[in-house]
């Protein structure tokens, strides 16, 4: 029995259709703008492992929606902070979801990175990896 009436590529493509999507290149050249919030959304082990953009401020996929909604009591200030927001994750598919459902929310001024982290890498962006732990 198939359980599904539309796949996870599907719903991608579809986030895609939706949201403001911009390069990696651009991105590396907004990733210095205070009024820009670089914002992960990638797993903490997948931060530790491969590194981060400096700067980014994390928040975990799972979070997004109760992180930027400011009736939330989980809301987090940074998004308040800032005019325009850069959500990644590793490839582009997480963060292309998030940004649809930040759209359907309301929330002003999100766009992702096409590519991902690893787009941001293959371009030269600058990369801070985790200490080691001791």
């Amino acid at each position: 029995m198939d359980r599904l009436k539309i796949g996870v590529m599907a719903l991608v493509e579809q986030a895609r259709a939706e949201i403001d999507e911009i390069t990696a290149e651009e991105a590396v050249k907004l990733a210095d703008d205070k009024r820009c919030l670089v914002v992960d959304v990638r797993d903490i082990r997948e931060r530790q492992r491969d590194g981060f953009i400096p700067g980014s401020f994390h928040c975990p996929r799972g979070m997004v929606e109760f992180w930027v909604d400011p009736d939330s009591p989980y809301f987090k200030a940074a998004f308040r902070e800032h005019d325009r927001f850069l959500f990644h994750c590793a490839l582009d598919y997480r963060s292309a979801l998030t940004v649809a459902t930040l759209n359907r929310m309301g929330f002003k001024g999100a766009a992702h990175i096409k590519g991902g982290l690893q787009r941001w890498k293959e371009v030269g962006g600058p990369i801070e990896l985790s200490p080691s732990p001791a």
